[in-house]
């Protein structure tokens, strides 16, 4: 009987040994080397292996997926402001990830950075001082808004707004929390409690507790809440926002909004959490959306286009007086890859990037460019789309309805323009393009947008 299934498990290791040969074989080929033969079989096996093995209603759900689910664009390379799928079909990217490619597509700096760093030291030991994370904690201090210093380094933007929290409820002996509504900060425990929409919430109730949702832009209701929560001995240990809500439709609060918000917090004795994950890193016209609007927080956190669309990489930036609690037992939290070389490598490449290209400037002259094109593209079309709006090269176009946005979105797509609809409002498609996206690339997804509205 052992040696019946000894066997067994020699055969399934060696057909599986056999399929990641082949595949190995496809990664190490170059594009121009991959042939119909090849892109039909990968086209396929992706298919089928979402169906069988990742998770088949992603088939349902991807508008590059046929209505048969029997063929899909496949994504297989990308580069400057554009994907491509695996039969060469070029994709102007303006989903960007989400907001991940802030300086293009394998930026030919960051590449470099992260392939040396490669080549010397994958992974820390995480035992010995790792050089890597020193120097980039000192450049984010650098580069952070007023009294921003110590960086705790994560893998994405849940972690860090898990870190935030943690930050939040060291510093003082309060549990409260104020989030907003259409909020969206991760679909970790604790992140996914500051996250308002529901479908996302219900099915892991009771989620954390001590928070509260109030409406975003509302500050008499922040200050009614707060004010609340103080007569009733449940103060508020910290307020969490975006900016710019990403995720709940580019929604862009009025301009007195963040700096009230930031004063009611220094009179009720509350941190100001702003979760920058995706406005960070020069997305808005400023390195930081809260620059916009002359508020420092006390916690910030960052993802996103923080690795420079190579690493996944995020980071959570506190002032002295928050960080310090965590100076006592650097264990309390920690994270096996957060702060990895590769990342940190990425990141600091990054950050060169956006400055040595000026790329925050450069992302609110384009915005301004586009924004405006895309509300020229609309005109006479107010049936269909409700408002266009943004900041910086973070544009979002509502509809009426959403299954317009979602035709719309697939049109462009057919077109070879990439673009997605947000996780808390469905009815708001985003234009998030890479920072380095050229004005002919602009006028050109302007022009598709209007032939689809037509």
């Amino acid at each position: 009987m052992g040696i019946d299934i000894k066997e067994q498990l020699n055969e399934k290791y060696a057909e599986a040994n056999n399929y990641a040969k082949k595949v190995l074989s496809l990664i190490n080929k170059e594009n121009d080397a991959i042939t119909e033969e090849d892109a039909s079989w990968i086209t396929q096996e992706t298919v089928d292996n979402f169906r069988d093995y990742v998770n088949p209603g992603f088939l349902d759900y991807r508008k590059s997926v046929t209505k048969d689910k029997q063929f899909a664009a496949v994504e297989w390379s990308d580069e400057g402001d554009s994907f491509k799928d695996v039969n060469g079909k070029k994709y102007i990217d303006c989903l960007g990830g989400f907001g991940i490619y802030n300086v293009g597509h394998r930026n030919p700096k960051v590449v470099q950075a992260v392939e040396n760093q490669m080549n010397r030291q994958a992974l820390h030991s995480q035992d010995l001082l790792d050089p890597l994370r020193a120097f980039l904690a000192k450049l984010v201090a650098q580069i952070t808004p007023g009294d921003l210093k110590y960086s705790f380094f994560t893998n994405s933007g849940t972690e860090s707004v898990e870190g935030a929290l943690k930050l939040a409820k060291l510093y003082s002996d309060r549990s409260t929390i104020i989030a907003a509504t259409r909020a969206f900060h991760g679909k970790s425990l604790g992140s996914l409690t500051a996250t308002a929409k529901g479908v996302f919430r219900q099915p892991f109730f009771p989620l954390v507790s001590g928070f509260r949702h109030v409406q975003y832009g509302d500050i008499d209701m922040m200050e009614k809440t707060m004010e609340a929560c103080a007569l009733t001995g449940e103060d508020v240990a910290a307020v969490l926002l975006e900016p710019i809500q990403g995720e709940g439709g580019v929604i862009v609060p009025p301009d007195d909004y963040l700096p009230k918000v930031r004063a009611l917090c220094d009179k009720y004795g509350a941190l100001l959490i702003l979760d920058e994950v995706q406005t960070g890193m020069g997305r808005t016209g400023k390195m930081f959306c809260c620059e916009h609007y002359g508020v420092v927080p006390d916690i910030l956190c960052l993802a996103k286009a923080f690795g420079g669309g190579i690493v996944p990489a995020g980071a959570v930036v506190a002032s002295e007086k928050v960080f310090k609690n965590f100076f006592p037992n650097p264990f309390i939290h920690t994270t096996t890859f957060g702060g990895n070389p590769l990342a940190c490598a990425a990141a600091i490449a990054t950050i060169n990037v956006l400055i040595e290209e000026h790329l925050p400037e450069r992302a609110a002259k384009m915005g301004a460019y586009m924004l405006q094109g895309l509300k020229e593209a609309a005109k006479g079309h107010e049936d269909k789309v409700m408002e266009i709006r943004g900041k910086g090269l973070m544009i979002g176009i509502e509809f009426q309805e959403d299954k317009i946005g979602y035709e719309f979105s697939k049109k462009l797509f057919d077109k070879g323009v990439l673009v997605a609809g947000t996780l808390v409002n469905a009815k708001t498609i985003r234009i998030e393009p890479p920072l380095t996206i050229k004005k002919e690339d602009i006028d050109q997804v302007v022009q598709t947008v209007a032939d689809a509205l037509k």
